[in-house]
């Protein structure tokens, strides 16, 4: 009998073992959003056979936690066999997509296959040249999304061109009961950003803003403590965390190499060859941690270095989401 995934994840925290690996399924997209880095279409899939000894690999390192992302994840032609693949390896498995791709037959056969969670990144709400990821244009596909099983919630990201609608995103989110959340770009593997990030006031109000609504109860989907993080980086400010990439949240390429993360693509070396005791090579803070915008390693991070601290941090905001939720509407009428 498996024990809980909770039991397993605290465990995490305490052994020298890997956590969670973000995979590159493909690199290919089918959008060319101005601050992203992540695609390259160019560059052929995975074959599914190659993807199934790289998860494999990182199942026997210790993972428990797999996203699959892109580029554009829905564009491999065997994503439904990824996920599950991964499901029978008892991953638990998520997904990051820009949802344009969905359809309903995809729906029903990603949550057959077990998918635990698709993010749906949404910038605005209407499309402009730096970003097509607007909700208008995907709206049937998150109606297909809360007819079905699937857990999903939508992450924007916060630059100079989403600022100005970004606030209506969130709302609608929240106000149609779907997780919300928009977030500070980050700079690319060479520390430049491709779009300007925008005025810091704005930011910073857009920040206050989900932090507000989530002390109301409002489910926003970013933790507490990022938006501590988020808020130290307008502000030029500090927060206490060293970072765990490498050891216990690692990046497999979509050519099997494996990769600290997403900006820090290095040893580049091949996921088969990675053992333990590599891993624990990387058991320090990084030079590159200092601005860092890789929120997924940075949540990590900080749950691993001050696990009570960051416990007792979600359990209160979580409690106050419980108490409060009859005092907004957030189912549609």
């Amino acid at each position: 009998m498996f024990a809980p995934f909770w039991a397993k994840v605290a465990k995490r925290v305490f052994d020298d073992r890997l956590s969670a690996c973000h995979i590159y399924v493909t690199e290919q997209c089918n959008l060319n959003c101005h601050y992203c880095s992540e695609y390259e279409n160019s560059i052929p899939h995975p074959s599914f056979q190659d993807l199934k000894l790289w998860i494999g690999k990182v199942k026997t390192l210790g993972c428990l936690r797999i996203n699959l992302q892109g580029g554009e994840p829905l564009l491999h032609p065997d994503i439904v066999d990824i996920v599950q693949f991964c499901t029978d390896l008892d991953l638990k498995s998520s997904m990051s997509t820009n949802g344009f791709l969905l359809n309903k037959q995809l729906v029903k056969d990603l949550e057959r296959a077990g998918l635990g969670a698709l993010q749906i990144s949404v910038d605005r709400m209407t499309p402009v040249d730096a970003t097509r990821k607007a909700l208008k244009s995907i709206l049937p596909k998150l109606d297909l999304l809360k007819d079905s099983n699937l857990r999903f919630h939508i992450s924007g990201v916060l630059f100079k061109e989403s600022l100005d609608e970004a606030r209506q995103v969130i709302e609608y989110g929240l106000s149609h009961g779907i997780s919300t959340q928009a977030r500070l770009v980050h700079a690319d593997p060479n520390g430049e950003f491709g779009v300007e990030s925008g005025e810091r006031e704005t930011l910073e109000a857009l920040i206050d803003h989900q932090i507000r609504e989530k002390r109301r109860g409002r489910n926003i989907h970013t933790l507490g403590p990022m938006f501590d993080y988020q808020k130290a980086l307008l502000n030029g400010g500090s927060i206490d965390w060293a970072c765990c990439a490498g050891y216990k949240f690692i990046f497999v390429s979509a050519k099997g190499k494996f990769w600290l993360c997403s900006t820090k693509r290095e040893p580049d070396i091949d996921i088969m060859e990675v053992t333990p005791e590599l891993l624990k090579r990387y058991d320090h803070e990084k030079e590159c941690q200092k601005g860092c915008g890789v929120y997924c390693i940075i949540s990590e991070s900080m749950a691993l270095n001050h696990p009570l601290r960051f416990g007792v941090r979600l359990s209160w905001d979580r409690l106050k989401e419980k108490a409060f939720p009859a005092r907004f509407s957030d189912t549609p009428n």
